[in-house]
């Protein structure tokens, strides 16, 4: 390669793709709307720099958030730390991933070695999240409780985010090739309440069983009250099944915690309706995780409001729009799974 070509880029979009581009689309709709003109995207992303309030605001609106109670102002203090965004709003991430698509069109695309590719739509995705939640409620999962996962990419990890996030509840999850002593280093920080887990995995043509680090777990987080299995392994290309045999893990105070499997889970909230706790802009959604280099691994809290108006975002550098599949390989214990999700 010629010294001359080493700043130039890979690739270049073609006019019609800058052209059809979110991107683009977004930046006519917020000159229009500030009676401005934008020459290009290093503009766009300066004023977006410069004018906070204003692209903050404008994201809100041009992606169209559902709140049921509209916030004051979009940056009430640029203090840091405690800059307050979107004061009085009140919203649920979950509603607003839900909103808004054709029950019959594929909403998941998923296989792994345990099982065939399959598709599930926005209808199921959403009954199944529905049930889960309605499930979580009848073993006393409320707002604020911590409800956490030790299972792979798949649907039922999706699911049950999803029906964490709708009761505001708190989400975290850590990949089950994770050994016992790095599970309970981040778990055991926030104290949950109910733990999802799966009975193992396979991965590269090995089986992976996992009940004995489950108790392994179990026995360092007490406050857990239920723990729910998903017979992933011994049961592959079934989604709900009996929960495999893992012992009597106490809980508080000493008190067994309650045994169930996700089936059950399901049964439990079987034809439940959607109902989505509506918390404030900064209510925490889910607890993510440093690598743990440097002592425990530190906890690092986003919120309902936060993330949700930061994904949506990214889909515009994505340039995503509705019918388009994204894909990324990533595990439960990374936040590209949370970046996928959204």
């Amino acid at each position: 390669m010629a010294s001359d070509d080493r700043d130039l880029p890979l690739w270049t979009p073609s006019v019609d793709a800058v052209e059809g581009a979110e991107m683009t689309r977004f930046m006519r709709w917020a000159a229009e709307r500030h009676g401005r003109a934008f020459g290009g995207y290093d503009e766009l992303w300066r004023w977006s720099v410069d004018q906070l309030e204003d692209f903050w605001a404008d994201i809100w609106d041009f992606c169209g958030v559902r709140a049921s109670k509209p916030y004051r102002r979009a940056l009430a203090s640029t203090q840091m730390p405690g800059a307050a965004w979107f004061e009085g709003a009140e919203l649920n991430y979950a509603e607003n991933l839900l909103a808004g698509h054709q029950s019959d069109a594929a909403a998941v695309i998923d296989a792994s070695e345990l099982r065939e590719l399959r598709e599930m739509t926005w209808g199921q995705l959403s009954e199944l999240i529905a049930a889960a939640a309605g499930g979580l409620r009848s073993l006393g999962v409320r707002r604020g409780d911590r409800v956490v996962a030790y299972m792979p990419n798949i649907p039922e990890t999706l699911i049950a985010f999803l029906a964490t996030a709708s009761i505001g509840a708190i989400w975290s999850s850590a990949a089950p090739e994770f050994g016992a002593r790095s599970v309970i280093d981040r778990f055991g920080q926030i104290e949950p309440k109910v733990l999802l887990a799966v009975d193992g995995y396979r991965h590269g043509g090995k089986a992976f069983d996992r009940a004995g680090v489950v108790e392994r777990i179990l026995d360092e987080l007490p406050t857990v009250e239920h723990v729910v299995t998903l017979a992933y392994l011994y049961q592959p290309g079934v989604s709900a099944g009996a929960a495999q045999p893992v012992g009597a893990a106490s809980g508080p105070e000493g008190r067994p915690a309650r045994r169930l499997s996700w089936n059950e889970l399901l049964e439990r909230g079987a034809g439940a309706e959607h109902s989505f706790e509506q918390v404030p802009f900064e209510h925490p959604l889910w607890v993510l995780y440093s690598s743990g280099t440097t002592g425990l691994p530190k906890a690092i809290v986003h919120g309902h409001g936060g993330i949700l108006l930061e994904q949506l975002k990214k889909r515009m550098h994505l340039d995503l729009r509705r019918g388009d599949r994204m894909f990324w390989f990533t595990t439960t214990g990374w936040m590209m799974w949370i970046f996928l999700v959204g």
